[in-house]
């Protein structure tokens, strides 16, 4: 019915309705979705890890100065003299220098931070792909609750006709109240079947508005002929092994890993001494001074040049850094099986979707076959009613064979769409790209 005012209105006002495609949607949640925008905020943090690293390598310079107000008495012992007291400013100014020559700890941040970027990557690129595959899902769920309530109304209207007749021919004593009462029956639960698949619409919509940050007007709907292709390669196998070497959940947790080791390293470093170059120059003035026995202080100007070197060893530090590398040592071990697990995941849901695609292919096919043998059923099942071989509860099974044929066949469709699109995410080659070739698939 929205389908249908749209069009209405559009044919009265002169101004075509603009119908979505999956394109459009999706590049709409790249701009608007939070969790997306989150993945990329995240993302953005984790730039910063290699400057940071990179920093602790290099010389750290700093600036001091200070300026102080003097007040001076002085009062010498068992001596019968005036005591002395003098006003002046003294005023300074330092730069020091740091240059690391040896740190472990700091060289093993740097690397950590390394594997920290490469980690940033590829959690960025799972989010990108996710997002790709929660839009398709809530995009092609719109469609599925349209095509449901599409159906369901065209049931109801099936039905009433029959309801009807069975009334007619009630009056005129051709058949049985138990017919009127079936048909009734039916009617009222398709009645409900609607007010839930309307209610369903809506919560689709929503679902699709929380990713996008608004509601379409309308979307466009996937073609009848849809194109059944198989994967390519038509082989599990080589699925699973581009997943292993390309899944950017298997990379995001390789790197995990490679942090965790690094980590550990630089724990260890705690141990090792290190070395500085440590160089400083300053100037200090202080102003002249008058006492008040008339003796008067010179004012005096001092400059400090320094460079030398700076060896600091640790020896024993409480026990805490050993207690620091044996919880990295366990961090280690917690990223090695969360790459394991990341492993078997991403060959589960390869293989998964790889048996979705080959099989949805057949799904398609053999429903298509049963919509065709369901329409043939119900026209015979009415033609046995006219001729009295059949019964009005007969053709109500019939109708609602029908339309649950189709309903299942535009699911199987939208199905096989989104088993193709995991399959190409377990691998990793998941991309805007292969929205723009199911964008050819929407009228």
């Amino acid at each position: 019915m929205n389908r249908l005012f749209l069009l209405l209105l559009s044919l009265v006002l002169g101004v075509p309705v603009h119908a979505a495609d999956l394109l459009e949607v999706y590049r709409q949640a790249l701009a608007q979705d939070a969790v997306y925008a989150s993945a990329r905020a995240v993302w953005g943090a984790g730039q910063e890890k290699l400057p940071q690293g990179r920093a602790l390598l290099l010389p750290s310079v700093n600036v001091t100065g200070n300026t102080t107000y003097n007040q001076v008495d002085s009062q010498l012992r068992n001596i019968s003299v005036p005591g002395r007291e003098s006003n002046f400013n003294s005023n300074g100014i330092t730069i020091s220098l740091i240059q690391p020559l040896f740190n472990k700890q700091s060289i093993d941040q740097y690397l950590e931070s390394k594997s920290q970027l490469v980690q940033s990557d590829a959690q960025l690129s799972v989010a990108t792909q996710d997002l790709i595959l929660r839009v398709s899902q809530a995009y092609f769920d719109v469609l599925a609750a349209q095509d449901n309530l599409e159906f369901i109304t065209a049931q109801m209207a099936a039905i009433a006709e029959q309801l009807a007749s069975a009334k007619r021919n009630f009056e005129v004593g051709t058949a049985t109240i138990t017919d009127t009462n079936d048909a009734q029956a039916r009617y009222d639960l398709v009645t409900s079947q609607e007010i839930a698949a309307q209610n369903d619409v809506e919560v689709k919509k929503q679902a699709l508005a929380q990713i996008i940050g608004s509601v379409p007007t309308s979307l466009k709907l996937l073609v009848t002929s849809l194109p059944l292709s198989l994967p390519d390669p038509n082989d599990m196998a080589r699925w699973v092994g581009a997943a292993q070497a390309n899944s950017p959940q298997i990379k995001a947790q390789e790197a995990a890993l490679e942090v965790a080791k690094r980590e550990v390293e630089r724990n260890r470093g705690g141990h090792y001494p290190t070395i500085n170059l440590v160089g400083s120059y300053g100037q200090n003035a202080t102003g002249a001074g008058n006492f008040s026995n008339g003796v008067a202080t010179a004012a005096n100007d001092t400059t400090s040049k320094q460079i030398g070197g700076q060896l600091n060893m640790p020896i024993y530090q409480g026990g805490g850094q050993q207690s620091l590398v044996r919880q990295a040592i366990a961090n280690q071990e917690k990223a090695k099986q969360d790459l394991e697990n990341a492993r078997r995941s991403v060959t589960y849901s390869t293989r998964q979707a790889f048996l979705g695609v080959t099989s949805g292919v057949a799904q398609v096919k053999a429903l298509g076959q049963a919509l065709v043998s369901n329409q043939s059923s119900l026209d015979s099942t009415k033609l046995g009613q006219e001729v009295g071989v059949r019964t009005e509860v007969d053709v109500l099974n019939a109708q609602q064979q029908l339309y649950s044929a189709k309903r299942d066949l535009a699911q199987s469709r939208y199905n096989f769409i989104l088993n193709q699109l995991r399959l190409k995410s377990a691998a990793g080659q998941l991309s805007e790209d292969d929205l723009a070739e199911i964008n050819r698939w929407l009228r």
